[in-house]
């Protein structure tokens, strides 16, 4: 549901003064199936690592209650619907975005998570990439203004799994993936990368005002939240227990969600779209223009030879030819007398 909230978000932060409704119902409804979709390859990867994990034993595939061909049955059926959704009521660039994370996501973090720390960086990206989803199927394009909140999420997601990996290093030992906190004895590393990555944060809010996105006040309601997160940060680099891991897991939970919902409360309309409804107004008042022109000069042309003849001979107008007594016969012509 975080996923679909964030790519939600990016839609609405994308749009102009009024909102498609319908369309951000389509872009959230592709978006969770493209989820879904990886989200069951990750569980069908992973199924014996997950039955070795306390946290993870009970899900479905390890615990027997589906089976891995329907599993992936039902992940290949949810990652190509979803992907066609958003094609069909978005736009290809939105459905090309989605299934490039679905591929990142099944192919290259999951597995890598079993490979190397930097894993935690990957997924950062997989999970950065739905607001710009939804940022890209309601503008049509990806423009700096979309990138804010897709930062923000990258960076948020450093701390937040930081902590998570740290208070649950020997689960992760168990299941054989390889975390940043498993190399780290004393947990400096873990706990520096968090509180690099909250401070990288800062100025999320204030390019969100600086790029038109939202109000100046985002901005500093941002730097608030952000330091209230990197005080959590600071403790846990200087004290590393897990009292101070669980404290910084549960500020970066409370983080995302108030940082979204300012974001959605200060957010600007979309310069974008006034523009372009400029440019089409201005194209069709062009084109309407010549038009009216065209019947003007039209116009002033039969003024001009009813009116003021330009020979020795003019045709009467139309309606007084049209009471000739056969119509079948060309129309009578007039001499001036001259």
């Amino acid at each position: 549901m975080l996923v679909v909230a964030t790519s939600g978000a990016g839609f609405v932060l994308g749009s102009g003064a009024c909102i498609d409704w319908a369309g951000l119902c389509w872009t959230c409804t592709g978006t969770m199936m493209v989820a879904a979709s990886a989200n069951s390859f990750n569980q069908i990867f992973e199924v014996n690592n997950d039955a070795k994990m306390k946290r993870t034993m009970r899900r479905p595939l390890p615990g027997g209650r589906i089976s891995i061909p329907n599993a992936t049955l039902w992940a290949v059926s949810m990652g190509a619907a979803g992907c066609a959704l958003l094609s069909c009521k978005a736009n290809a660039l939105a459905a090309g975005l989605a299934a490039s994370n679905l591929v990142l996501y099944a192919l290259i973090y999951t597995p890598l998570k079993q490979i190397h720390p930097i894993n935690t960086w990957v997924g950062a990206i997989v999970g950065a990439i739905p607001p710009l989803i939804g940022w890209v199927a309601a503008t049509g394009q990806i423009t700096f203004g979309g990138l804010v909140l897709p930062a923000a999420l990258y960076f948020w997601q450093i701390p937040h799994f930081m902590a998570l990996a740290y208070l649950c290093r020997n689960d992760y030992a168990t299941g054989g993936f390889k975390m940043l906190s498993l190399l780290d004895e004393t947990g400096k590393r873990t706990s520096l990368a968090a509180l690099r990555n909250c401070i990288y944060l800062l100025p999320v809010g204030f390019l969100a005002y600086d790029w038109g996105i939202t109000s100046g006040w985002f901005g500093l309601e941002t730097a608030l939240l952000t330091s209230g997160m990197g005080i959590a940060a600071v403790l846990f680099y200087f004290h590393r227990n897990t009292k101070n891991a669980r404290r910084l897991f549960h500020a970066s939970l409370l983080y995302l969600p108030v940082l979204m919902a300012g974001m959605l409360f200060h957010r600007l309309p979309n310069s974008q779209f006034d523009e372009s409804t400029t440019d089409l107004r201005e194209k069709a008042s062009a084109a309407f223009g010549s038009v009216e022109l065209l019947e003007s000069e039209k116009n002033k042309d039969r003024y001009t030879l009813t009116k003021h003849p330009t020979s020795n001979q003019s045709r009467p107008p139309v309606a007084y030819a049209s009471v000739a007594p056969f119509p079948f016969l060309p129309v009578p012509t007039f001499s001036s007398g001259d």
